[in-house]
């Protein structure tokens, strides 16, 4: 067995320590069931240290979802080379594998987060509400960017900034109902999130020249192997 002078930890580093514990253990639990205590025994310290760092449960747990929130707009950065449908699937796996890891997490933030109680015993108020609405709009704003980005869009239009935002809700609303039990395969749900752009985009197109010019250009750029190929073939399959 090998023994060793635990190292000291400056503050900072301290700080993003108990910030990763607190997440691990928020990923996979209430907020509310978790306490201080097993916060700082799952980061080898004591009671009292925590709340050297960190006022109350609150306050760390606003800062695990700032992380959380952060970590997950990552998540739709991606190199803007080859197809668009590939492209968001990479995405798309990447963000389901993040609900899939912080599945109470996710939903916390998604859902502007839990009546956590402070070291004081105080319910989360309008302030912290807020703030936490502020990361989530954080993140949507984040993937919006980075979609437009894909597209090559600068200045969208009308048509193009609701097709956009309403799949980036999609892709939220569908990653919590899969949460709740997981029925559908995850590489499944990727794939048909990434059907549920083009899909969107078609309907849009169907009503707009410029729109149907944008997915003209989309579709030039799809091989015959990808999600958007696969998509049409599905449906020509449909046709009586």
């Amino acid at each position: 067995m090998t023994t060793g002078v635990r190292r000291r930890m400056g503050v900072e580093e301290r700080r993003q320590q108990l910030i990763g514990v607190a997440l691990d253990l928020f990923s996979h639990r209430s907020p509310d069931d978790v306490s201080i205590d097993e916060i700082a025994a799952a980061a080898g310290i004591s009671r009292p240290l925590v709340y050297h760092y960190f006022p109350g449960k609150l306050s760390l747990y606003e800062a695990a979802l700032r992380r959380a929130a952060e970590d997950l707009a990552e998540r739709f950065v991606e190199p803007r080379e080859g197809p668009l449908g590939a492209r968001l699937l990479r995405v798309m796996g990447r963000f389901l594998s993040f609900v899939d890891d912080h599945g109470p997490g996710f939903s916390a933030l998604m859902r502007g987060g839990p009546a956590v109680s402070s070291g004081g015993g105080c319910a989360v108020g309008p302030a912290s509400a807020s703030a936490t609405n502020a990361l989530i709009d954080s993140v949507r704003q984040a993937a919006y960017d980075q979609i437009l980005a894909h597209l090559g869009v600068t200045e969208p239009s009308a048509r193009l900034e609701l097709v956009v935002r309403s799949w980036i809700s999609l892709a939220e609303s569908t990653a919590l109902l899969w949460l709740d039990g997981r029925r559908v395969p995850r590489a499944e749900l990727e794939l048909q999130l990434v059907h549920d752009f083009a899909a969107l985009t078609a309907v849009s197109a169907a009503h707009d020249e410029e729109m149907a010019a944008l997915l003209r250009g989309i579709l030039a750029a799809e091989p015959p192997d990808g999600p958007f190929a696969d998509l049409i073939g599905r449906l020509v399959a449909l046709a009586p």
